[in-house]
């Protein structure tokens, strides 16, 4: 059939599977959508760069404003004046969903579904399979990712066989960490978890379509990807249509998904609130306008998760211009810390404030990004962490987590199970306010260390994860260079958020002079001390080296000479820059595919230069 769209390469006769003649017409009806989409990006960027200028923080809207992008008003929002969504049986209990994508990179189909065979057999209540930060974007790893999941919701032969072969591996390693086998019957297993799929945010394109020789929302290629390819086996099982929305910064932005929503349920011929979504909280402009979001998107939403990495990144963003905010170490930015102790509370407050109907909504706690692998000492104290950091989430009403590895799911787990509430909706917590001391809070800082050994793990993980987004690992077990070979301290499993706060913080820190809050030997550094740009000059460059030295486990070899000299270059230029770049992410996608380093510092200038101009973000793939 023909498109308006455009297509790279030959992935339509490689993909047919998956660009079928349904998703085509389909992507067609939504792709006008993608101009409000790139008026909003706009918008966004000149917002940002305004409030710099301004040195105006962000606030509440105007509660007898509407809700731009709706005819909602905005106190009718706040005061649960709309129709929310009902909650479908298969989300009612979501103690454990798990992360990650259903393929690995440049795998055979065989071996990327068993990614998916891990998932739906690991006893996570959900699984929310990633094509945002844990999906790595390189070659045509986004299309494997559908095509897998398609194989999977249709019980393909192959997956099946994959699936009987994973359960026994799973079984074999449940036998010798809890003496115990986890699945009984494998057939039966794969039909508990609730399938979830995580779309791409409305900042990214989509590398393998183009509309009027520009970029095309990812967004609506994921979700038409999605939801056209599996929604008939999905409902006929008795299924739900669930969506996660990644980075969502204001109330406009959820009123544009839900209109993409609406557009492809009218055109599937699918009632309105068939496809259900949670939102990430995320950025420091949502927690602003909590209820406004859960207005906006009332036909589909069924709840918020409060993610911990991306949030510190938005607030440190968004405070770019104020010189006198400076985060501390990034491990001492817990969740109950300062600022991140003020967003969850206003999450759960938000989702237990009734609608009309008397409805609720819930709230998925955050990400467990531990991994049961290292030495016993190591492995049972990191354990016992993450345990003791689900109880406080269920405490304060959270209705369930993430783990981002399948071998946590029956670690953490239990933490709901002994209470046995399928959920926490309902529970009462003080209504929501909107006054100054409630915007102060939201960008409240606490005494905290900052110190040398924090400024090298940002560095480090900062380095390493550019460095494997590079090679397509997206999702990756990562920890600081200082820690290799030490087993006590585990890997953590990290995705595109973790790159993000690392450089935010390391921009931050330069250019506002950020003051040591502890003496350090091995650079001469004193208590009071700033970091100047000759420390950090200095500690790129040992950093750096430590990784050129690794072992192939920690830093694979094949990169050293390739992919880690452009992730360098990358964090060099992003932390150095005047102008402070909106995502790390933006300048990883620039170079997908290169091993040129000249041809990678062409592109990152080009991007500093056009951004700093104008304020353009260069996001299409310029090797279309």
């Amino acid at each position: 059939m023909t498109t308006t769209l455009e297509f790279r390469d030959a992935v339509r006769s490689a993909y047919p599977d998956v660009y079928t003649p349904e998703v085509l017409r389909a992507l067609d009806v939504l792709a006008p959508l993608d101009e409000r989409r790139r008026a909003r990006m706009a918008a966004r960027t000149a917002r940002r760069k305004q409030r710099a200028e301004a040195r105006e923080r962000i606030a509440f809207l105007d509660p007898e404003a509407l809700i731009p992008g709706t005819r909602i008003k905005v106190a009718d929002a706040r005061a649960g004046n709309f129709d929310g969504a009902v909650i479908p049986p298969d989300l009612t209990r979501q103690w454990i969903q798990g992360t990650g994508p259903a393929t690995k990179p440049r795998s055979d189909v065989r071996s990327g579904l068993r990614n998916v065979a891990y998932a739906l057999l690991s006893g996570a209540d959900g699984w929310m399979f990633d094509g945002e930060d844990a999906l790595g974007q390189v070659d045509t790893m986004s299309l494997d990712n559908h095509r897998n999941l398609k194989l999977a919701i249709a019980r393909d032969p192959l997956f099946l066989e994959v699936a009987e072969e994973v359960a026994g591996e799973m079984n074999r390693w449940a036998d010798g960490f809890f003496g115990r086998p986890i699945i009984a019957d494998w057939r039966q297993q794969l039909d508990f978890t609730t399938i979830l799929y995580r779309c791409r945010g409305l900042h990214l394109e989509d590398r393998h379509i183009r509309r009027d020789g520009h970029g095309f929302s990812a967004s609506i290629a994921d979700l038409v990807l999605y939801v056209v390819n599996n929604h008939e086996r999905l409902r006929a099982a008795g299924r739900s249509i669930v969506l996660y929305l990644p980075k969502t910064q204001t109330a406009e932005d959820a009123a544009l998904w839900n209109d993409m929503l609406l557009a492809l349920e009218g055109h599937l011929g699918l009632p309105v609130g068939t496809i259900k979504c949670y939102v990430l909280v995320e950025q420091l402009e949502q927690c602003f306008q909590l209820m406004e979001i859960r207005a906006a998107l009332s036909p589909h939403f069924v709840g918020f998760n409060t993610g911990r990495w991306d949030y510190i990144n938005s607030v440190s963003d968004a405070l770019a211009w104020d010189r006198e905010f400076v985060n501390p170490n990034i491990q001492a930015i817990t969740m109950t810390y300062g600022y991140m102790r003020t967003y969850e509370d206003r999450v759960r407050r938000a989702m237990n404030t009734p609608d009309r109907n008397g409805r609720f909504a819930l709230w998925q706690g955050g990400m467990e990004p531990n991994i049961p692998v290292g030495s016993e000492e190591g492995v049972a104290a990191s354990m016992k962490r993450a345990v003791a950091g689900a109880e406080r989430e269920q405490r304060e009403g959270a209705s369930g987590k993430w783990v981002a590895h399948w071998k946590m799911v029956h670690i953490v787990r239990p933490v709901w199970e002994r209470v046995g509430e399928a959920n926490q909706m309902g529970r009462a917590f003080p209504a929501l306010t909107y006054g100054p001391a409630d915007a102060a809070g939201l960008m409240q800082l606490e005494e905290a260390p900052r110190t040398i050994a924090g400024a090298r793990d940002l560095l480090s993980v900062a380095l390493q994860y550019g460095n494997a987004f590079l090679r397509g690992f997206q999702a990756a077990a990562l920890k600081p260079a200082d820690f290799f070979g030490n087993d006590d301290v585990l890997y953590l499993m990290e995705d595109m958020a973790t790159g993000e706060i690392r450089v935010s913080i390391l921009w931050e820190w330069l250019h506002k002079g950020a003051v040591f809050t502890e003496a350090d030997a091995a650079t001469g550094t004193a208590a009071g001390d700033a970091f100047t740009p000759a420390l950090f000059a200095r500690l790129l460059e040992e950093e750096y080296a430590k990784l050129r030295q690794a072992g192939n486990r920690d830093v694979h070899d094949d990169s050293k000479n390739t992919t880690l000299p452009i992730a360098r270059a990358i964090v060099q230029t992003y932390v150095q820059s005047k102008v402070k770049a909106p995502w790390y992410v933006d300048l990883l996608n620039l170079n997908l595919g290169l091993e040129d380093l000249a041809v990678a510092e062409q592109r990152i200038a080009r991007f500093f230069e056009t951004f700093k101009q104008d304020g353009t973000r260069i996001t299409e793939n310029l090797d279309f």
